[in-house]
């Protein structure tokens, strides 16, 4: 679109104000507005400023001045405005005689990213499926202070509600979804399916092209909505609008929506498998007539590199202390570094829905929707990479359930804690930094944010379990 259509849009529409969003580095929207009498053709040259000291993860008090440029190209209306309201995501630039893009803007990271990608002689297209799964409940509330620690999750489908809760619509017709069935009876079991249908309506309105929804395995409201493959940017992009239309969809039905890993326990968490796919001159590049499961040599050195730097990979795919709640046997939860064709036990899975060369694919299935996904794809596309140059191979494909296999076969797993991840992360690191995508400032900024924001406060605070265990030592 150009600056003209965009107003022409605007005033067809009765759009009065203009949404500037961006991304923080841990992967949460940010955003300011102006009047659309304020948003003058010259922004989305020389942009508006904010104060980047106020945002995670990116500037200290003594160079907080920085600038927002909107992408003319993510032009869209938002639907949750009282007043009709028009939005675009932006880059963060430093500002300066001749301004340059931040190095710990996220959507920077995923726009180098590609112009390695387009510069490797590998491939010209990276294409990502991500899978965000969520939690609808009716009401959450939690507090933690020096003396106490809570946490109440309500859901009128959930089973763990043996008295009736007068504040819980619907409560007393005795349809209550048991733990890991709800992948996924039809209503009025699945009390959700009118409000996730809401939300694709919604994405639809936004652009964002969707396969399929469904309730997924746990019981207490948890969801899956599809959206179709695109590259790396575009569906880093849309993949923050998918987050932000389910959670105001939520909202606005009196409901609240969690990306949260693992909000419940004894049943199953929500990941956000990553289905990627490499393209070169409009031909796939992951598919062989031969090979096990149909891959390439390209595909299976791709998923060399995947396999080798996935401890590395986890501070990026599961970035959170709740994230490794998830990432425990016995819940579908990809813990083997891997892979195999069909087998969901594997950290790296080959769907077997389709025998066209244009649907073949790798699923990378540890990340959770937590993941800032512009590192998450950029970090996955980087290890991938480095294993087809290095031609990696990794350890033979496993198709058994590897969670019955003998222990005395040693597979190698996943880190069990963000803590581990993120000593990975540190001791390599170079596959990310070396051609300059990720900057090393980035790294250490994500690893210290980490820790003294997240780790160290999980670590250092009771919670109401040990109490439960250790009171009456």
């Amino acid at each position: 679109m150009t600056y003209e259509e965009i107003m022409d849009a605007c005033r067809k529409r009765d759009i009065k104000m203009i949404d500037l969003k961006f991304c923080d580095l841990p992967g949460t929207w940010q955003h300011f507005t102006l009047p659309v009498s304020q948003f003058d053709k010259k922004i989305f040259e020389e942009g508006t400023g904010f104060d980047g000291s106020s945002i995670r993860g990116f500037k200290e008090v003594q160079e907080s001045d920085m600038l927002l440029v909107p992408d003319i190209q993510t032009f869209a209306v938002d639907p949750f405005s009282k007043y009709p309201l028009a939005s675009f995501i932006c880059d963060v630039y430093e500002p300066g005689v001749k301004k340059m893009p931040f190095g710990g803007d996220p959507r920077f990271v995923a726009k180098k990213a590609e112009e390695l990608l387009a510069k490797s002689g590998v491939a010209d297209k990276a294409y990502f499926g991500p899978e965000a799964e969520f939690f609808i409940f009716d009401k959450v509330n939690f507090g933690a202070g020096q003396n106490f620690c809570f946490h109440e999750i309500k859901s009128m489908e959930a089973n763990w509600d043996a008295k009736e809760d007068k504040d819980l619509p619907g409560n007393g017709h005795g349809y209550k979804i048991r733990n890991k069935e709800g992948y996924f009876p039809v209503p009025p079991m699945d009390q959700l399916a009118d409000i996730r249908r809401e939300m694709v309506f919604e994405m639809e309105k936004f652009g964002i092209e969707v396969e399929k929804e469904h309730h997924e395995v746990s019981t207490g409201g948890q969801a899956e909505i599809d959206i179709k493959y695109g590259t790396l940017l575009e569906n880093a992009d849309k993949l923050m609008a998918f987050k932000y239309i389910v959670k105001n969809v939520a909202f606005r039905n009196d409901k609240t929506a969690t990306f949260m890993p693992k909000p419940i326990w004894g049943d199953n968490g929500s990941g956000m498998h990553v289905h990627i796919s490499l393209w070169k001159g409009g031909q796939p590049l992951f598919y062989s007539d031969s090979g096990y499961a149909n891959l390439s040599e390209t595909a299976i050195h791709f998923i060399g590199g995947l396999l080798k730097h996935a401890p590395a990979l986890m501070a990026f795919a599961a970035p959170t202390t709740n994230s490794y709640k998830r990432l425990v046997p016995g819940f579908e939860a990809p813990v083997n570094l891997v892979y195999s064709g069909r087998n969901r036990s594997a950290a790296i899975r080959v769907p077997a829905y389709s025998n066209s060369p244009s649907a073949k694919r790798i699923e990378f299935r540890p990340p959770d929707p937590s993941a800032n996904p512009y590192l998450l794809f950029s970090a996955m596309l980087l290890a991938g990479l480095e294993g087809v140059k290095n031609k990696i191979v990794p350890l033979s494909p496993i198709d058994e359930n590897i969670y019955k296999i003998d222990k005395s076969r040693e597979i190698p797993q996943v880190p069990d804690s963000l803590d581990k991840s993120l000593a990975a992360l540190e001791k390599d690191s170079e596959f990310l930094t070396k051609d300059g995508v990720f900057s090393k400032e980035l790294i250490s900024s994500w690893i210290d944010y980490k820790k003294t924001a997240e780790y160290d406060l999980i670590r250092t605070r009771p919670n109401p379990a040990e109490f439960m265990l250790y009171y009456d030592v």
